[in-house]
């Protein structure tokens, strides 16, 4: 376990007025890192800074615009919605040099968000890595980790996170962030098996549909030894 516990770090998950961005920073406020929620609105994104300040009674969030957030962190997180993914990652791209990108993306086309519907050349979160280059170390983690559980900071999240990278450590620095907040993660492999998990969202949500439970998920047996 790669645990942050003496290495607080400033981390902006940009979509982080959104449920599963949110959820994100809420947990890693809560372990007493500084978060910066980034959004469009720079106003919208203070808003619910203040709003997780009040639930946990510190002063970890703050809000920005997403240029600004990804400028002024260590690690930057991406939570946003499918169709926003690249438009995003390109509008802040010379501030994520030499960082690690947590991007979250699930190939979801609305209506039919229980279908895999994954892009013609396979991961999306890969290709944001073909986009940046080198330079950044794209890690995919938490495709599948429901918003609703999240939120309950008490609640323990029956569900284990698949964390994909090229760069070995950076997935352990993920591994162990995911850990920080109370889940179990894997270093699942390289980045192009991020498909499996982005597919995989598709049917959890399915899932969800058809037993009515608000977040079904996935865990990986057969590995002894680890837990949250």
């Amino acid at each position: 376990m790669n645990s942050q516990s003496e290495d607080k770090k400033t981390i902006a998950v940009l979509g982080g007025t959104g449920k599963e961005g949110g959820g994100l920073a809420l947990r890693w406020a809560h372990k007493g890192h500084k978060v910066i929620l980034g959004s469009r609105s720079a106003e919208r994104a203070q808003e619910a800074a203040d709003a997780m300040n009040a639930t946990l009674g510190t002063t970890h969030v703050s809000g920005a615009t997403n240029t600004e957030a990804a400028a002024a962190a260590d690690i930057v997180c991406v939570a946003v919605p499918y169709a926003a993914q690249r438009p995003t990652v390109e509008d802040v791209a010379p501030a994520l040099k030499g960082k690690i990108l947590i991007d979250v993306t699930v190939p979801l086309v609305p209506p039919k968000v229980s279908r895999v519907q994954l892009p013609e050349n396979g991961s999306a979160v890969e290709a944001i890595q073909k986009l940046l280059g080198e330079d950044v170390r794209v890690v995919s983690a938490f495709q599948n980790i429901s918003a609703h559980h999240l939120t309950h900071l008490d609640e323990e999240v029956d569900c284990d996170v698949l964390v994909c990278a090229d760069d070995a450590a950076a997935a352990d620095e993920v591994v162990g962030l995911a850990e920080e907040i109370g889940l179990t993660a894997w270093n699942a492999g390289p980045l192009c098996n991020s498909v499996v998990a982005e597919g995989l969202t598709s049917i959890l949500i399915a899932l969800n549909r058809r037993y009515k439970v608000p977040g079904s998920g996935i865990r990986i047996t057969g590995i002894g030894g680890k837990s949250a």
